[in-house]
């Protein structure tokens, strides 16, 4: 219930706060009296569709924290502790990486990077994972998220999400608008959009906001494969990120809360592959074996 309710407040501020903008900057009045201004719907769809992913990036690392209860560790209270940020250290330091937070939440097999930046970076294990893995597999989950980090895959998926974001908020609204241009055609009376706009709307952002989600969810597949190589890279070999992607197969895993479900080492493969955030463990291994 409270991950619900915080999903909840934080989309009702966002839309706000993007409604203000809009309406500050003035591109929201798109629909003028000589039909469809494509600039300023442009300007629109790109503060809403950057907008908003660049807030959900700005709010990522408070968000992860507050949504899994994950504890930084600021001062190590046991040998488990002290191993975790040492190691992330040294693992952030073959990288080139300033160091992340390092950090611990109750739950099932997983683990997970976020950050605006590189240098606000946080790194997360559950203590599912520690429990059920060997050390050095755990390693090679860590390695993992240092390489998405390391990688910048934080800031290029808000940039794809902006993207396409963008490009449902303008192509919705072109096709919704020649759709009630064409129904009104011929009434010289109506004046503004109808509610085949509003509806046609409405049809074409869901429609195109699946289609944007299987883009999305395929950059997110490609960049897991490039945290996996990444991972090997840091381990310098392949087989403990094999050993920990074979282990996270024999175990039970949670997926994050859907806003970060794709941050994970473990994600739900979703109700069809093309709508997963991560590929199959096989395919996994197989990448780190060159096959």
């Amino acid at each position: 219930m409270k991950r619900v309710l915080l999903f909840l407040a934080t989309n009702l501020a966002v839309m706000f706060v993007l409604g203000l903008v809009t309406s500050l900057l003035g591109v929201n009045k798109f629909l003028t009296a000589n039909g469809l201004n494509l600039g300023m719907l442009l300007a629109f769809a790109g503060v809403i569709g950057f907008g908003g992913a660049f807030i959900s990036l700005l709010m990522s690392k408070p968000m992860a924290k507050w949504s899994t209860g994950a504890r930084v560790i600021e001062a190590p209270s046991s040998s488990t502790e002290v191993w975790l940020v040492d190691t992330v250290a040294r693992l952030a330091e073959r990288a080139a990486l300033p160091m992340p937070e390092v950090a611990i939440y109750d739950g099932e097999p997983n683990a997970f990077a976020t950050g605006a930046s590189k240098n606000s970076s946080l790194v997360a294990v559950s203590t599912g994972l520690l429990q059920s893995m060997t050390r050095e597999e755990v390693e090679a989950v860590l390695a993992h998220e240092v390489a998405h980090i390391a990688n910048g895959d934080m800031v290029t998926l808000t940039l794809i999400q902006g993207v396409v974001n963008t490009f449902v908020v303008f192509l919705s609204r072109v096709i919704a608008y020649a759709v009630d241009s064409f129904l009104k055609k011929g009434d010289e009376e109506s004046s503004g959009p109808g509610m085949a706009y509003m509806a046609t709307s409405i049809v074409c952002e869901i429609a195109f906001g699946v289609l944007a989600s299987i883009i999305v969810a395929w950059f997110s597949r490609q960049r897991e494969f490039k945290a996996d190589a990444g991972a090997a890279q840091l381990m310098r070999s392949p087989l403990p990120m094999q050993n920990a992607l074979r282990r996270l197969g024999s175990l039970h895993t949670e997926p994050l809360p859907q806003a970060m479900a794709a941050s994970g080492i473990a994600g739900g493969q979703g109700w069809m592959a093309l709508f997963s955030s991560h590929p199959p463990l096989e395919e996994r291994i197989a990448a780190l074996a060159g096959r």
